[in-house]
């Protein structure tokens, strides 16, 4: 698929682009446009060090590995709320997400932040499509997101792609903690994502949760943070299917395999509720 790339002079202004996020209602077609957004972007050390502090990392030379999608939000946002894209950004679910670290993430920039749009699938519950990011610098790429979204208003025809599954390895608690209430409130000032789900109980309750749910990139963050004596500076990747939601407020327990090239996760709430599943792995060839 040939991409259509627009290079952006700077990131786009939040506002408007949820102003037109809340207006867009329906779906208005069934096919993915072959659109891309580009921008250069530096980051700012003072928004760093509060990603850092609302998402429990530590100072390091090195970028969090999962600090990338805040750089590309407003691009993701402005991708989402395009006119050619036929899907409403309000209700789509996010189900999954996928980080490769190809090399160390250090420096603070320039880099060049890409988004675009791929694979569109039957699934169970909708139709699900891949939010791809790309961080590049003057080496080339860097760093991929892959963030897999459930839009529940299409249906496609054909049966859902088979999932692997890996067999599971055994687990032991390795951190917890605590998430306010106000979690979803002081992510959303960090990361720019102010979705009503994690904003308070009022808001999240038009939306049919009963209380405010944490983003999952900050479990995803939170996670990583305690794992970052697993994982390598680079050549990895880190993917996580999302479960049940982290209602806020919560103590949640993170369990991990032994550390090793490869492994397994899990965050856990009260009574063993399932919140998060992942694992890390070398890069593939």
């Amino acid at each position: 698929m040939a991409i259509d790339w627009l290079d952006l002079d700077s990131p786009p202004a939040l506002p408007g682009l949820f102003l037109r996020a809340a207006l867009r209602h329906g779906v208005r077609g069934r096919h993915l446009p072959d659109l891309g957004l580009r921008c250069r972007l530096e980051v700012d050390p003072r928004h760093l060090a509060r990603y850092r502090q609302v998402c429990g990392i530590a100072e390091s030379a090195y970028l969090p590995p999962v600090y990338p999608h805040l750089l590309a939000f407003a691009l993701q946002m402005q991708l989402l709320t395009d006119r050619r894209f036929p899907f409403p950004l309000l209700g789509l679910v996010h189900l999954e997400n996928r980080i490769r670290v190809l090399r160390p993430l250090g420096g603070l920039g320039p880099f060049q932040v890409g988004v675009q749009l791929a694979d569109l699938q039957p699934h169970d519950k909708g139709a699900s499509f891949s939010l791809i990011t790309h961080l590049e610098d003057q080496l080339g790429l860097l760093w991929e997101g892959d963030s897999r979204i459930l839009c529940r208003a299409l249906r496609l025809d054909g049966a859902p792609p088979p999932r692997t599954e890996q067999a599971p390895l055994d687990l032991a608690p390795l951190a917890d903690w605590s998430a306010p209430a106000d979690t979803g409130r002081r992510y959303a000032r960090v990361a720019g994502d102010y979705n009503p789900i994690h904003l308070s109980a009022l808001s999240a309750r038009l939306f049919g949760f009963p209380r405010a749910i944490a983003h999952g990139l900050w479990n995803k963050a939170r996670s990583l943070a305690e794992l970052h004596a697993h994982l390598p500076l680079a050549g990895f990747a880190v993917e996580v299917r999302f479960q049940k939601p982290v209602l806020l407020p919560a103590h949640v327990t993170l369990q991990a395999s032994q550390p090793g090239s490869s492994g397994q996760f899990r965050l856990l709430g009260a009574g063993d509720v399932p919140h998060m599943a992942g694992i890390w792995q070398p890069l593939r060839d």
